[in-house]
């Protein structure tokens, strides 16, 4: 199952992927008016399982409120959509792309007499910043791109108009020979990557830029905080100041596509020795639940396939006792 390949679900049909077309007057086509959420399904020993779909649908549903779209899909119409993708692309493990869009009706910026389309894709992605990343870490650098500011464009919507500026942080980067770019925010304090959340680690204490430093609130981010006070970690939200990047013992991104991958240098400054038991304690506890080598304690996994269904209420029923 191949990216370009297998089926589409688009509007309630599933529809080869050849066959997924919009018209190329849809709204979003001009303005960028659409939002999305990554997600992945993971293949563990008890079965296929999506990893937080809940909260992806529900922060799906949140960028679509702040973008005043009416979601054709309540949260359980779009949790059953994506279940149904995967299992017609008879997927073991995948990543799931969700989207609204606004379509095809007039062009002009207000987006209101549009439609609200929506359509689930789903395909084979490994490691996103390489093979090697996820074990020897990448070279990023600080981008000359900042995040936007608090009133311009909403930090805390996944919009596809948003990811216009990590396309310029991550295309200067690897140009200039980085695998990522680091974003300041318009402070000039540390944001994130392109598409990834990042956490620091100092004097064994582990700190990530908050909310208002123009993030976006990553559920990848949320879990790594709880792994992390789970091991004992003592985990702080605070202001990062860039210089704070080069004085770190370890630093890595997290994300639903890049996971949890070690961060080598910053601006050619190696991070701290190249040891990371930190970065590594925290990364093997993600694979281990994800991939169900750990018991699902927080609820996290929700199983794809019929004869999987009383593991997928098993875990809602830990997540409802949270």
């Amino acid at each position: 199952m191949s990216f370009g390949t297998g089926k589409i679900w688009m509007n309630g049909s599933l529809v080869d992927w050849a066959d997924a077309k919009i018209h190329i007057a849809s709204h979003v086509v001009h303005y960028g008016t659409g939002v999305f959420e990554g997600a992945r399904c993971y293949s563990t020993p008890r079965g296929s399982a999506c990893f937080r779909l809940d909260s992806h649908v529900i922060r799906l549903l949140d960028s679509a409120k702040i973008y005043r779209m009416d979601s054709p899909l309540d949260k359980a119409g779009w949790e059953d959509a994506i279940l149904e993708t995967i299992r017609q692309n008879e997927a073991k493990a995948c990543y799931i792309r969700p989207l609204m869009y606004r379509g095809y009706n007039q062009l002009g910026v207000n987006p209101l007499p549009c439609p609200v389309d929506a359509a689930v894709l789903v395909w084979e992605w490994g490691a996103y910043l390489g093979p090697d990343a996820l074990e020897k870490g990448v070279d990023v650098r600080v981008s000359s791109w900042n995040r936007t500011a608090p009133n311009t464009f909403p930090a805390a919507a996944k919009a596809t108009a948003n990811y216009a500026n990590s396309t310029l942080i991550k295309m200067e980067a690897m140009l200039d020979g980085y695998a990522e770019g680091i974003a300041l925010d318009v402070s000039g304090y540390v944001s994130e990557g392109s598409g990834q959340n990042l956490f620091l680690v100092r004097n064994n204490v582990i700190v990530t830029p908050p909310v208002s430093s123009s993030i976006l609130g990553g559920i990848t981010r949320d879990c790594i905080i709880t792994i992390a006070r789970g091991l004992g970690y003592d985990v702080r939200e605070e202001v990062v100041p860039r210089e704070l990047l080069y004085l770190a013992d370890e630093a890595f991104f997290c994300g639903t596509a890049v996971e949890v991958t070690p961060i080598r240098s910053i601006d050619k400054i190696t991070i701290g020795t190249g040891d990371r038991p930190v970065t590594e304690a925290i990364r093997q506890t993600f694979f281990d639940i994800v991939n169900g080598e750990l018991p699902d304690s927080h609820g996290w996994l929700t199983y794809v396939y019929p004869q999987d269904d009383h593991l997928r209420e098993d875990s809602r029923s830990a997540a409802a006792r949270r």
